[in-house]
């Protein structure tokens, strides 16, 4: 089952919002599977990331620009070499949507913790959005 995630590109300045295709290897039935999926597939690609670094890696100058704009210019080295696991990702990510910290939108429908089941359907398109809490005070 193929579905498009939006997701926020912190690299790139025109297209800051870009749809991301993932494929499913099962249906999901409820929000929780779904999202059981999600961080699976995101974890895997993690952890082979970690191991595929390739040596003497070099910059287009493109690449540069792009990476100069997000703030960071680096070989994509990651010096830490602990595994993601993934039983706990997906317990940090359950726990998180039951608390509040992001909503998921199913063609522009909003998926509550409430919410037993959910029809997704080949080719929809889903919008993850991360609620991020504000520090200040008040006036």
């Amino acid at each position: 089952m193929k579905i498009y995630v939006t997701l926020k590109s912190i690299a790139k300045r025109k297209a800051f919002l870009e749809k991301v295709e993932f494929q499913l290897t099962k249906q999901p039935e409820t929000i929780g599977e779904l999202i059981s999926e999600l961080v699976s597939i995101n974890v895997r690609a993690f952890n082979e990331r970690q191991e595929d670094i390739p040596f003497g890696q070099f910059f287009t100058k493109e690449e540069m620009i792009q990476s100069g704009a997000a703030g960071k210019v680096d070989f994509a080295v990651v010096y830490n070499e602990h595994k993601a696991n993934e039983e706990d990702a997906i317990k940090t990510a359950i726990q998180a949507f039951q608390d509040g910290f992001f909503k998921v939108f199913i063609k522009d429908v909003e998926q509550g913790v409430e919410s037993p089941s959910i029809q997704l359907n080949d080719g929809d398109h889903l919008v993850f959005i991360k609620l991020t809490m504000l520090a200040g005070r008040m006036w």
